[in-house]
């Protein structure tokens, strides 16, 4: 959410930024709420001007009464009653107008970085930087499922019985595997200053509409019957909403937290769920990043976090590259966000493991997180990054580790986490 003070003194502004977004349809939008904002300013000034004038007609009645001219007071209360029903009628028109306004500004994209490349969608993406030589393998690479099947580590059609399709069971070594690349995320991010947290996994939802736009809810989020709770898709929606309706103080910044949850997500859109595999599926977990700072400092903050990343993946030995996300790949509330893709030595090409974003203040402006100044209250900067998302990034250790014999060696970082066990072996060859 854009300030509106912005969208008053430069119109022209938030219109080219839409352009830029490739959403003209939201163009007569900003005329929209142009007009709607002087109609409330006006309604606002008539308001304090009745009220002045029914406090002045006030004054006169006691007045009057004291003065024994019983008649002219009960004309005058008469008239403080019609000036009642106009503030009330005043009111009304601003609670309307208000909730429209606001209504408007959520859909209205925030202002993206000038860095930002300009493109329709992902396929326009910038490559930034490329990290480890890929591996290409003299011997072919199977599926994943088929990798992790001869592994004996999961269990796909109990969970298509039990739960339906984007559902797991992982088993054995495999499973514990997925819980070691958790467990030293945990670490490795602790290691580097940040605060291990494990936030609510459902929230209310006004942190919903205060942490993404409608259009990510409508497609992600699963609403618990009866109750005004969401699961979330990821924990940057809680850790972010922690905050919600505070002031900060400046001494205090930056907050910054690596925080673990399961995830759930209805994905729906083109991509679909996959009826084999677990590359996009309605339930896993992740160890996230958030970073809650001062405004000037969140250019920096956006390059440590999605370099931790890089960093991560490059200690488990996978390749991984950089994407610079075009304007039309953006979701409305950020300003700059990278995608960090691992290599698939099967496709022979990147997929995407994480997501790193710089929001700006829209998050903190829909939540009410300012910090406080010594010439007032501003509000926060708010960024979030993928640490790591298995079972996802599953599929690149398994295919960038993966032996002739269909074996998997396991990266020395996590030989600790796993009992000193060095390779999954195939079990029932």
């Amino acid at each position: 959410m854009i300030d509106i003070r912005l969208l008053r003194s430069d119109p022209d502004l938030i219109r080219e930024n839409i352009k830029k977004k490739f959403q003209d349809e939201k163009l007569p939008l900003v005329d929209e709420v142009i007009a709607l904002d002087e109609r409330l300013r006006q309604v606002k000034r008539k308001g304090d001007d009745l009220r002045r004038a029914r406090n002045e007609k006030s004054d006169q009645v006691g007045g009057l009464l004291r003065a024994g001219k019983r008649a002219e007071a009960e004309a005058l209360k008469a008239e403080i009653g019609e000036i009642n029903k106009g503030i009330a009628a005043l009111g009304e028109e601003e609670k309307m107008l208000s909730a429209r306004i606001n209504e408007i500004m959520l859909v209205i994209p925030n202002i993206i970085d000038p860095s930002v490349p300009i493109g329709r969608d992902d396929s326009e993406n910038v490559e930034r930087e490329r990290f480890l030589e890929p591996r290409v393998p003299d011997f072919p690479i199977p599926y994943h499922v088929d990798i992790i099947e001869r592994l004996g580590g999961i269990d796909l059609e109990a969970a298509r019985r039990v739960s339906g399709n984007g559902f797991y069971y992982l088993i054995g070594d495999f499973a514990r595997l997925h819980s070691a690349i958790l467990i030293y995320a945990r670490d490795f991010m602790i290691d580097r200053g940040f605060t291990y947290c494990i936030p609510p996994f459902m929230i209310r939802g006004r942190v919903v509409n205060g942490v993404m736009s409608f259009a990510e809810m409508d497609a992600m989020m699963y609403k618990i019957e009866g109750e005004d709770l969401y699961l979330i898709g990821t924990s940057e929606h809680s850790m972010i909403g922690k905050f919600i309706d505070t002031i900060l103080a400046k001494d205090k910044l930056p907050y910054t937290y690596t925080s673990y949850s399961p995830c759930f997500r209805k994905e729906k859109g083109a991509h679909g769920i996959e009826e084999r595999g677990i590359y996009r599926i309605h339930q896993f977990e992740k160890q996230e990043m958030i970073v809650v700072c001062e405004p000037e400092d969140s250019p920096a903050w956006f390059e440590k976090l999605y370099r931790n990343t890089v960093d991560f993946f490059l200690s488990l030995e996978i390749p991984v590259r950089v994407l610079e996300c075009c304007s039309g790949d953006l979701a409305d509330l950020k300003v700059k966000s990278v995608d960090v893709e691992a290599w698939s030595p099967r496709q022979q090409k990147y997929f995407e493991v994480g997501s790193c974003s710089n929001l700006g203040d829209a998050q903190a402006r829909r939540l009410g997180i300012r910090i406080r100044g010594e010439a007032g209250n501003y509000f926060a900067h708010t960024l979030n990054n993928t640490v790591v998302a298995p079972p996802r990034m599953l599929i690149a250790l398994l295919e960038n580790h993966l032996n002739p014999d269909g074996s998997v060696n396991i990266p020395k970082v996590l030989h600790p986490y796993m009992g000193g066990k060095t390779r999954l072996e195939v079990k029932n060859k």
